[in-house]
């Protein structure tokens, strides 16, 4: 069992399709099936059910926090030797649901801080914690609950979120809307697991209605754009219209306390922080979010 191995078994692991992992690895799918299959003999059990399709199996589960935590505890020794021993600036590594909200002060962070390296990564909020308590990511801004122990947050804006309709709907003179008064609309979202699907379904699931959803997606900017087309309808926070003043969409107040949006900052509680991460932490959370 070698480092390459379990690297390897940690994407097949996320994607659970052996040729997506094949292809983000630029290895062969034949070799990474071997690969699987010795990692599998050594330990004495299958780590995936290989029924319909490939899924980790309780096994699999079980095995892929050791190795995630294992290797993030490598990659931060690395780079805590690098930092040791000025081999660079040092690399932030940031997840988010999506980072339309965080263009600026990534932007700020970068002119301030040109020789660190930021990575970006995409996933949603169910992910996040297991991979901050991995060490596979130094900070995370969620718009929706993570489980809390073991790790450190604040909270950065709380904000209402909005109905957005094209210009010409029925709806757009309206200065405030209903839940119930939506339920025969098209409404554009994003998939299951954002943000702005939770609430969706949330909100109506407590009127004992469900949405009608004519498109999802996982592109912020097409949603908005094809609710300007005429689509749908959808939900969007106000950070987005204060951003985009002159859009041409309407923007309609939802009569619900609960129809809002909590952007939150995440980092472990176990060890000390590179320099990187302390850095852009700081940066991030004295961010202006109220004049976004």
């Amino acid at each position: 069992m070698d480092l390459n191995m379990l690297r390897q078994f940690v994407v097949v692991a996320r994607l659970e399709h052996l040729s997506r992992a094949a292809d983000e690895l630029h290895i062969a799918q034949p070799s990474l099936s071997r690969t699987i299959a010795r990692l599998e003999h050594e330990l004495g059990t299958p780590l995936f059910d290989r029924a319909a399709r490939l899924r980790l199996n309780s096994a699999g589960i079980l095995f892929r926090g050791y190795v995630e935590r294992a290797l993030g505890e490598l990659d931060a020794g690395r780079r805590a030797v690098a930092e040791a021993t000025e081999q660079g600036s040092g690399t932030v590594r940031l997840a988010a649901e999506n980072f339309l909200a965080l263009t600026e002060p990534l932007a700020g962070f970068k002119r301030d801080h040109p020789t660190i390296e930021i990575e970006l990564r995409q996933m949603p909020a169910e992910d996040m914690a297991r991979r901050l308590h991995a060490q596979d990511i130094d900070l995370c801004v969620a718009s929706q609950p993570v489980p809390s122990a073991g790790l450190e947050s604040v909270v950065l804006l709380d904000e209402a979120v909005h109905v957005v309709t094209p210009l010409d709907h029925r709806l757009a003179d309206r200065s405030s809307v209903r839940v119930e008064e939506l339920v025969d609309e098209p409404f554009v979202t994003s998939r299951r697991g954002h943000w702005q699907r939770s609430l969706l379904d949330r909100l109506f699931a407590e009127h004992g209605l469900t949405p009608r959803i004519v498109c999802e997606s996982d592109e912020a900017g097409a949603i908005q754009e094809l609710i300007r087309a005429g689509l749908g309808i959808g939900f969007n926070p106000d950070i987005a219209r204060r951003s985009a003043p002159g859009y041409p969409v309407a923007w309609i107040a939802v009569d619900h306390p609960g129809c809002r949006r909590t952007l939150s900052l995440l980092w472990s509680a176990a060890g000390r922080p590179a320099t990187a991460a302390q850095l852009m932490r700081t940066r991030i959370t004295n961010w202006d979010w109220d004049s976004e």
